[in-house]
């Protein structure tokens, strides 16, 4: 898609705008769309285009997958449309942090995507500038965080920070994101420890230790100062001496006080998933806090984020931004989410398939396609504003 098409299709009825001219093409060109419109298709498709590895390292989740397989149910909590309302004019943008952004959804950290497209994160980069839809860049990025922000140009971006057991690379990624012009970091708490994922042991593979993924920690001069020799020298050390500092156990909530010294940007707490922890974390400094399960990567048998975001959302809702993640494939779920007290929404495996699929064109129609959905449940719903968005527009199966 280029600038100019995404151009028109963005403002009122975004959805509608983009059905019509999947019709017209269909009915009047004979062009049906080339790229697949759910998401069972789209995995399918992009699959067949995977590397083993790709494949290994994105799908599925910690051990069983109990918890992967939870998160994508959303059916306990049903849309309740309403009629005549005059929803014409639908209004999709939100303020997030005190910055406004023109939708309810932003790309969530992914890692390595290089995995998944020669062009990894600057290909998603792109994509999010032409949509203008925020991007989260993760620590374990294949193209460093400053080429990142050069491709996202003047879009939102943050940067998600895996807190290293080596203060001065602490310390300098942070100092980098500022300077490179990200607006938040997003501290990942749920990874203190490697998850146990079947899909990857059985293969025995680890992307990392082939160097992949670990281009914000080979370009960092702090990083670089620690080892005897620069990684193009002795890349075998330098991953060695990468897993050695890649997070630290021993991190409690009091430790936030040294991000929160080391940065004015606004710091959000992600991987909470109890209510408990997201009054820890407003009462730390945090300006916000994502509810998600790493995508069920992490704890097997967890409660899944959607379950989880109720609670939380009543708990400090009212006091700080609350973001959610894990789970959302379709637009629908968004709005569901969005309805039980997520400020904004974050896409994972969709844009990663859709990146699989086929690079930047294949991560925007993914986020056309997501938005044009969430567009067209407002509509139906009876709400023209997504900040009017209410638990009052969902019911809980359990009292119809």
């Amino acid at each position: 898609m280029s600038k100019q098409d995404s151009a028109d299709i963005h403002g009122e009825q975004f959805g509608v705008k983009h059905i019509r001219r999947v019709y017209r093409e269909g009915m009047f060109e004979d062009e049906t769309p080339e790229f697949p419109v759910s998401f069972s298709e789209l995995r399918e498709e992009a699959f067949e285009r995977m590397s083993w590895k790709a494949k290994a390292y994105v799908h599925g989740g910690a051990g069983t997958e109990e918890t992967f397989e939870r998160n994508k149910d959303f059916s306990r909590w049903r849309i309740v449309p309403r009629m005549l309302r005059g929803v014409a004019d639908r209004d999709l943008s939100t303020t997030v942090l005190g910055n406004e952004h023109s939708y309810p959804l932003m790309i969530t950290p992914l890692g390595v995507q290089s995995l998944l497209h020669d062009d990894g994160e600057v290909a998603t980069a792109r994509a999010c500038a032409n949509m203008d839809v925020p991007f989260v860049l993760s620590s374990l990025s294949s193209a460093t965080m400053e080429d990142v922000a050069d491709a996202l140009g003047d879009t939102p971006k943050w940067f998600q920070y895996y807190w290293a057991s080596d203060r001065d690379v602490a310390r300098s990624f942070l100092d980098r994101a500022e300077t490179a012009g990200y607006d938040a970091i997003v501290v990942t708490v749920d990874a203190p420890t490697l998850g146990w994922r079947d899909r990857l042991l059985k293969k025995g593979y680890y992307p990392f230790l082939e160097g992949e993924g670990i281009g914000n920690y080979f370009s960092d001069p702090a990083f670089r100062d620690s080892l005897a020799r620069p990684p193009e020298e002795d890349p075998e050390a330098a991953v060695d001496h990468f897993l050695s500092i890649f997070g630290d156990a021993s991190l409690t909530w009091d430790d936030l006080e040294f991000v929160r010294e080391q940065t004015d940007l606004p710091i959000i707490i992600k991987g909470v998933l109890h209510p408990d922890d997201a009054r820890r974390a407003v009462e730390a400094g945090a300006d916000a806090v994502q509810v998600s399960t790493h995508g069920g990567r992490q704890v097997d048998g967890s409660i899944a984020a959607i379950e989880a975001l109720p609670e939380i959302a009543e708990a400090v809702g009212d006091e700080t931004t609350v973001l959610f993640d894990s789970g959302i494939r379709r637009g629908s779920q968004a709005f569901k989410a969005l309805a039980l007290g997520a400020d904004t929404v974050m896409l994972g495996r969709p844009f990663a398939y859709g990146l699989a699929h086929s690079g930047q064109e294949g991560v925007e129609q993914v986020l056309e396609n997501t938005l044009s959905q969430i567009d067209l449940t407002m509509g139906l719903a009876g709400i023209d504003d997504v900040d009017d968005i209410s638990r009052s527009a969902i019911r809980d199966e359990a009292s119809l």
